[in-house]
């Protein structure tokens, strides 16, 4: 079931979805080679409660955390632990909150001091695909239109798009219908409507799409060892015009 939201309802979620873009934008600065994964997660916690918000993931189907940090070959998932960041690392940083029993969810994968170009190209490609996905997200598109004009421009950029996790509605919960992958033929699917309240997320591989979970039943690494690239935006679907992107600075 498609559930359409309420200006009201849109409201708090547009503040529970500041809430994840401040503490995003503030972990970002604090990336650094030396940093552990751990100590992002402390920090995404503290920034989280300081605005009165509540993690989104922490014991969410028993997750230990408060971030998902997922460096390099990790796709989705990863558990901040004592693994320090070396310069040249990618890592992607997903991060919930939760402000009057709504959520807000967002994603982003930033490189660690220098890295190559090659990397640095994998990062932007993943991020102009969400951007061309969410474009399109407008009333009377398919939801595959969003799913298509990411695979198209990942893979004509050489890359895999993984298809074992999607994109979602989100409200109340963190995951609701619809289901939003990143592949798939355009004009397929439910039609759009003003009200919808969308989480896409790319997950880009530089080789094959193959993944797979980890023994800790949580971390997504790519089956060939590439590097893997993560963005998510939680959007809006307005009555005209482009979404509004709540969690946007």
């Amino acid at each position: 079931m498609i559930i359409l939201k309420t200006p009201d309802e849109i409201a708090v979620m547009a503040q529970a979805s500041r809430v994840v873009a401040e503490t995003l934008a503030i972990l970002q600065k604090a990336v650094r080679p030396g940093i552990t994964t751990d100590e992002l997660d402390r920090l995404a916690e503290e920034e989280i409660r300081s605005r009165g918000a509540k993690p989104a993931f922490k014991g969410y189907r028993s997750y230990p955390k408060t971030l998902c940090a997922s460096v390099n070959d990790q796709v989705v998932h990863g558990i901040p632990s004592k693994r320090v960041l070396m310069e040249g690392d990618i890592i992607g940083l997903d991060l919930g909150a939760i402000v009057g029993g709504f959520y807000g969810d967002s994603a982003v994968t930033v490189t660690v001091g220098q890295t190559t170009e090659r990397n640095a190209r994998l990062v932007q490609v993943t991020e102009e695909a969400m951007y061309l996905g969410i474009k399109q997200a407008v009333v009377g598109h398919r939801l595959s239109d969003i799913s298509h004009a990411v695979q198209r421009h990942a893979e004509s950029a050489g890359y895999s798009v993984v298809t074992e996790f999607v994109g979602h509605g989100i409200g109340r919960q963190l995951h609701e219908e619809p289901q939003v992958p990143n592949y798939g033929k355009p004009g397929q699917g439910p039609r759009l409507q003003a009200g919808m309240v969308l989480a896409i997320e790319p997950m880009v591989n530089m080789g094959g799409a193959a993944v797979k979970v980890l023994e800790d039943r949580w971390t997504a690494v790519t089956v060939d060892g590439s590097l893997s690239a993560h963005f998510e935006h939680t959007i809006v679907i307005e009555p005209s015009g482009p979404p509004r992107i709540l969690s946007q600075l």
